[in-house]
């Protein structure tokens, strides 16, 4: 017996869907064979699926084959069934990830399309062996053997027909490698066992005809899979794939996974790093194995099993557990982003987290709260996933919602190879981080890593570091969009004995990476569709100017009977809603298919960048300033002063001392200083200080690096300043109650600061805004162990506050609690710390575990 995890992929309306059924129905797996169009197929569970006629989510059903009565000697089969429209293909490619094999269905009246050359290229990623139905045969206007020729010629010539006799069989497959062509020709005969290897190696693409409605060649090729597969060897050591999260109808959270090596017991605890980076531990409730809508429990899954397992609540799709690493970027990812316009009784903070529940059942959707417009936005792959969004938010959450116009996901990259630096020295605090920022080759993502010597920053302040790196979604400077295609080395790093805390590498890092940026010259980036455009060959002319003034890409014009057909790529700002146009000047009878297929450097890109306007010297939450301290008190640094104040030298001229003197060229030419040029230049176009796009020559400044760092000593005690109204409406808790009744909130949040007082010994002064109302006064006063202050008319909590750790700071440590971005700037030129209401949050509820624990031996 062996077990196997088979899916099954393929473009749209190929009759995937109805092929598992007829598999199922034929094993005896279910009794009744359903229908996509009747609305009652075994796999498609979910009521949108059913209603719309497409697979939406990925689903699992068992079959076993194999003969003998006795199913224990039968091999298992785990049926994962994917979506085949392209707006769902995130889902595709993240259970591809744990298949042992795939079936690949192809429809024979339409061929290899756009989407099913996408899907053959994710599969040879993914290193899976392939099986390929060609379904609908039956229809009068299928050509099977026009169309296995279609195939070898777009996706391989190793595509071998398994429909004839052994001896056939043997015959195609001894074409497809020198060796098994010696042996045949030596042996007249090619064993089963070789055509297992080479199937598994990926040397041989196994071919059937069929029709799955009609249950033609079903059996023949459920037979095929049972004799031409075998299970991959399985690991002892434990490690589990995690590919898909999902929620039960009683809202339990489901962990759907693929058990790669040990085993998984119900109630033994699991290890793991969140996406944050915290290391998580929790306890198996149970495991499930699903068949369609329905499952049974297990108290045990083995090595090879894929299961579903509540009790984890912080696991996420793609990550690994145990010896296996997490997954790597998606290949497929969505080009368009959304914003979400909420109905006027819904309030956006409590729509942000029923989004933030979506997410985490698929992460494509990166879900982004922009802050100045109080905006929900999302990235999304298409017109039918928004349709099917709207429906599931409305079946969920009550309410329904609509959407914005779309707008293109664009990404940044960088041209030349710099150094970012970042320190953050505020009164007892200190970091200083140096990053080397490179270029990669287009797809590459982002890639990091350390070079520094553990004799120079200690290895856990390292991994601290690429965990800051890891964990932030770093943007450019042209248009504040995600950067890409770089790799970010950690060349070295300085931390202070007694004044550095894990929040001073944080900021460091932010700083140093966005402080590179500034440097570098900067790319834009527009993401590109690879299409397939199928129109009456009159219209051929027509066609070719329109992709022409596209910008598009394009091969020689294919024809297909009265048809021809352009494939290429175009950037999605052009062709993006492109086939209204083509269905209007064909009159309905040509289309158009479009599939991500990455990113390129912007055909536009002044327009683009003038249009978003970005101003990145205005974005205080990526600033690329640094702070440093004099005599006692911090201030800030501009971005191109840097070079001049940092404490390390430059990582630059370490990576020139490793080049070979005989690589350097020399020449006697007439040559310019870079100096003289820049002046040159700056006497024609005025000073380039602003400029985003390029880099210059740094002025650097000699340092005696030997002398010790100067931080201030400080009387007692420690202040702690919080941002009352602030503070309660970032926690849940408090802004659920302060929706109900205000004062109640704000006797919470002194009782709980209170609590917090006689364990961290801060002197906590608690500021509530008062500024609106009239003829008040302002006044403090003492609340058990804390000072509450209400400022007086016209004074915000914002300009109190700046002005108390002002005069504060001289003297003592102070820490400012608040989410403000506004007050960052200012609190760290008055010498103070400044953490976010999270942060607070984070820390009253450790302290509460320590009493907790400590009040247990009492």
């Amino acid at each position: 017996m062996k077990k196997i995890t088979l899916g099954i992929t393929a473009h749209v309306d190929s009759g995937k869907t109805t092929l598992a059924e007829s598999m199922l129905y034929l094993t005896g797996s279910i009794r009744k064979k359903g229908r996509v169009d009747n609305g009652d197929s075994f796999l498609d569970t979910n009521f949108i699926e059913r209603n719309r006629g497409i697979t939406i989510f990925a689903h699992q059903a068992e079959i076993k084959i194999g003969e003998g009565k006795d199913n224990k000697d039968k091999d298992v089969i785990t049926l994962l069934d994917t979506p085949g429209h392209v707006d769902f293909s995130a889902e595709t490619e993240r259970t591809m990830q744990v298949l042992d094999y795939a079936v690949l269905v192809i429809s024979c009246t339409d061929g290899v399309q756009s989407h099913t050359s996408t899907l053959w290229k994710l599969l040879s990623k993914y290193e899976i062996p392939v099986f390929i139905f060609i379904n609908k045969t039956d229809l009068t206007t299928a050509e099977p053997e026009f169309i296995l020729e279609n195939i070898k010629q777009k996706l391989s010539v190793n595509c071998v027909d398994f429909s004839g006799s052994d001896e056939n069989i043997q015959e195609n497959c001894a074409l497809c490698s020198e060796e098994m062509m010696n042996k045949y020709l030596s042996e007249e005969n090619i064993s089963d066992e070789d055509i297992i290897n080479a199937v598994a190696d990926r040397k041989i693409f196994p071919c059937f005809f069929g029709s799955a409605l009609k249950m033609q060649g079903v059996e023949e090729f459920v037979s095929a899979i049972g004799r031409f597969t075998r299970e991959p060897q399985r690991q002892e050591q434990f490690g589990v794939k995690v590919y898909k999260v999902s929620y039960d109808s009683k809202g339990s959270r489901l962990t759907h996974m693929k058990i790669m090596g040990g085993e998984l017991k119900v109630r033994s605890e699991m290890e793991y790093i969140s996406q944050d980076g915290e290391k998580i531990t929790e306890k198996i409730s149970s495991i499930r194995f699903y068949s369609g809508e329905k499952f049974r429990t297990v108290e045990k899954a083995e090595s090879g099993d894929i299961c579903a397992v509540t009790g984890l609540e912080n696991t996420y799709s793609g990550q690994g557990i145990g010896f296996v690493k997490n997954s790597d970027r998606a290949v497929l990812e969505p080009v368009m982003s959304y914003r979400v316009i909420l109905p006027e009784n819904i309030n956006p903070f409590d729509a942000l987290k029923d989004l933030r529940r979506l997410e985490d059942t698929d992460p494509m959707l990166h879900i982004v709260w922009n802050e100045p417009s109080k905006e929900i936005h999302m990235q999304l792959m298409g017109a039918v996933q928004i349709e099917v969004l709207t429906d599931i938010i409305k079946e969920k959450f009550g309410y329904d919602v609509s959407f914005g116009d779309g707008a293109i996901s664009y990404r940044e990259t960088i041209k030349n190879t710099v150094e970012g630096v970042g320190h953050y020295e505020p009164l007892r605090h200190y970091a200083e981080v140096h990053l080397l920022i490179e270029p990669l080759p287009r797809g590459s993502g982002l890639v990091f890593d350390t070079e520094c010597h553990e004799d120079d920053l200690d290895r856990n302040w390292q991994r601290l570091i690429l965990t800051h790196l890891e964990e932030k979604i770093h943007i450019g400077v042209l248009t504040g969009s995600p950067i890409t295609d770089v790799k970010i080395t950690l060349m070295s790093g300085k931390a202070h004995l007694k004044h550095t805390e894990g929040g001073d590498f944080r900021q460091a890092t932010y700083r140093a990476v966005r402080n590179g940026l500034r440097f570098a010259e900067s790319i834009l980036l527009e993401p590109y569709f690879e299409y397939e455009l199928e129109i009456p060959s009159e219209y051929t002319g027509r066609a070719i100017a329109d992709l022409q003034h596209m910008s598009a890409e394009f091969d020689s014009p294919e024809t297909i009977g009265e048809f021809s057909v352009i494939r290429g790529t175009a950037p999605v700002y052009e062709i993006n809603g492109y086939h209204q146009q083509v269905i209007s000047y064909t009159r309905g009878r040509g289309r158009i298919s479009c599939t991500p297929c990455g990113y390129r450097e912007c055909h536009n890109a002044e327009e683009i960048i003038k249009n978003i306007n970005y101003n990145c010297d205005s974005d205080i939450e990526n600033s690329a300033d640094s702070i440093f301290c004099v005599h006692g008190a911090g201030f800030n640094v501009k971005w191109n002063e840097v070079p001049k104040y940092m404490h390390l030298p430059s990582c630059l001229e370490k990576t020139s001392e490793n080049i070979p003197q005989a690589s350097i060229k020399t020449s006697n030419k007439f040559s310019v200083s870079d100096e003289e040029i820049k002046g040159i230049f700056e006497k024609i176009y005025g000073k380039t200080e602003n400029e985003s796009r390029k880099s210059f020559t740094r002025t650097k400044k000699s340092h005696d690096y030997s002398k010790p760092v100067s931080l201030p000593d400080y009387e007692p005690p420690d202040y702690l300043i919080v941002d009352g109204y602030n503070v309660i409406f970032a926690w849940d808790r408090l802004k659920k109650t302060a929706g109900e009744n205000l004062d109640a909130a704000r006797s919470d949040l002194i009782n709980i600061l209170s609590n917090y007082q006689g364990y961290s010994k801060y002197e906590i002064i608690l500021v509530f805004d008062a500024y609106k109302v009239k003829g008040n006064n302002g006044h403090t006063e003492k609340l058990t162990n804390i000072n509450v202050v209400y400022t007086k008319e016209n004074e915000t909590a914002d300009s109190y506050i700046e002005k108390l750790s002002h005069d504060l700071s001289k003297k003592h440590r102070v820490k400012v609690a608040t989410s403000d971005n506004a007050e960052q700037t200012v609190i760290f030129g008055n010498g103070a710390m400044r953490i976010s209401a999270n942060e607070l949050r984070m820390n009253i509820e450790n302290t509460e575990k320590k009493i907790k624990e400590k009040s247990k031996y009492f």
